[in-house]
């Protein structure tokens, strides 16, 4: 699921990236543009299978990512925005900060 808030006073927006992983994965990181496509873990929520991971990302734009599971299988978040093919023959997930 992705939530976001956007500022009335603030060229940015802040989006929460949350994925339910129900006996699937013991962490779950988010891989994406805007982190240089470095894995960045996501905090798991107490008693709870989601995962989640929040950014301020500027106004006006589009940022792909993906979600990695237990560092192997890669996750599409099934609300994104769109889908992009990534080159790898599978599909990268797309947010648009675009209000």
């Amino acid at each position: 699921m992705i939530n976001k808030r956007f500022f009335k006073t603030k060229d940015e927006v802040e989006v929460t990236f949350e994925l339910d992983a129900p006996d699937v994965a013991s962490n779950v990181a988010i891989v994406a543009d805007f982190l240089d496509w470095q894995p960045q873990p996501m905090k798991k929520v107490p008693k709870t299978s989601v995962f989640k991971f929040k950014a301020r990302l500027p106004k006006d734009s589009n940022y792909q990512f993906r979600y990695l599971l237990d560092e192997e299988l890669w996750v599409n978040d099934p609300q994104a925005d769109q889908y992009i093919p990534n080159g790898f023959g599978e599909d990268n997930c797309m947010v648009s900060t675009h209000q």
